[in-house]
């Protein structure tokens, strides 16, 4: 049974392949579904990376290889497997799109207003 905010076998099966091979020489790696359990549940809690549980493992490792993949573009790889798994599966709507206001930010320069601290508006100073 899988806990919560850890990744199920199918979904690891389908994504184990974009994380690196184990090394031969040196110290031995850290379980890569290990670490990414550990991200997702950082990420999904939204807990500080201190606070995330010892199980898996050190806090600094888990960030560091999380760091790693959001520089490799691991993650997109697996939002684009993912993606094109779920449109296979008819899942996916992709005639309906829906933008949240509260993930968006609008500026004040948005509504007409200058930037603080600009250029003032030539017509205003006149």
């Amino acid at each position: 049974m899988v806990k919560r905010y850890e990744i199920p076998d199918a979904a690891w099966e389908l994504v184990a392949d974009l994380f690196e091979q184990p090394r031969r020489n040196g110290r031995p790696r850290a379980d890569d579904r290990l670490m990414l359990n550990g991200v997702l549940w950082v990420l999904c809690s939204g807990a500080a990376w201190r606070d995330m549980p010892e199980h898996f493992g050190p806090w600094s490792t888990v960030y560091q290889r999380f760091r790693d993949w959001c520089n490799q573009g691991t993650f997109d790889l697996m939002l684009r497997r993912l993606h094109i798994k779920l449109n296979e599966q008819g899942l996916i709507d992709l005639e309906t799109w829906m933008i949240d206001s509260t993930a968006v930010r609008a500026t004040r320069a948005s509504s007409g207003a200058g930037k603080k601290g600009g250029l003032m508006n030539l017509q205003t100073m006149r």
